[in-house]
């Protein structure tokens, strides 16, 4: 199914969405993508959808065509003080606050958000597979959250980030039993099953 460029009646409607929700190491990362209406790329999808080459392929192509974008990372302390939800929002908050115009109207994928000044939003479920400028804001997220990952795996490789990108595999849970946490790891998360 083909994305929509749009979802409201508003020109410059941005799209919002963050990647490592679920990690136990490393920042949040929200996106806000605010696409021209004319804006057309077959490749764009759900960045979950594509491949690591695909995503670092469309993001320079996303950053040059796009009306605006910005990036937010929202760290491990901050996580663990105001939770992963709150952070999440206040990532993409961070984000939207960065782009230049500024949106008229706010297409948030998941299901939760709060209200950003006074302009008006919706939330999509699935809005990454269904709208371009989700699409866009989760690959943006996503690519430049695995920089980081990458850059920190340099100092920490034990924990291999550059591979599970601070995700819950096995082989990550079995670093931390076998080195201990760091202080990329988030203290609020079960960072280990109960044994």
């Amino acid at each position: 199914m083909a994305l929509k460029i749009q979802f409201s009646t508003y020109n410059l409607e941005c799209g919002t969405d963050e990647a490592g929700r679920g990690c136990l190491a490393g920042p949040v990362t929200a996106a806000a993508v605010i696409l021209p209406l004319t804006f057309k790329n077959k490749l764009l999808n759900d960045s979950k959808q594509l491949s690591e080459k695909n995503r670092n392929i469309l993001k320079p192509i996303i950053e040059h065509q796009s009306v605006s974008f910005g990036v937010q990372h929202i760290f491990e302390s901050e996580i663990d003080t105001i939770n992963i939800l709150n952070a999440s929002i206040k990532a993409m908050h961070g984000a939207i606050s960065t782009l230049n115009p500024i949106p008229e109207y706010i297409i948030v994928d998941g299901n939760r958000f709060k209200p950003y000044h006074t302009i008006p939003h919706e939330t999509i479920i699935k809005g990454d597979s269904k709208y371009l400028s989700i699409a866009a804001a989760s690959i943006l997220a996503k690519t430049y959250r695995d920089k980081f990952m990458e850059t920190i795996h340099e100092e920490f490789p034990m924990y291999n980030w550059k591979q599970n990108k601070g995700y819950p595999t096995k082989q990550h849970r079995e670093a931390i039993k076998e080195f201990g946490v760091t202080k990329y790891h988030r203290k609020s998360f079960r960072l280990l099953p109960e044994e």
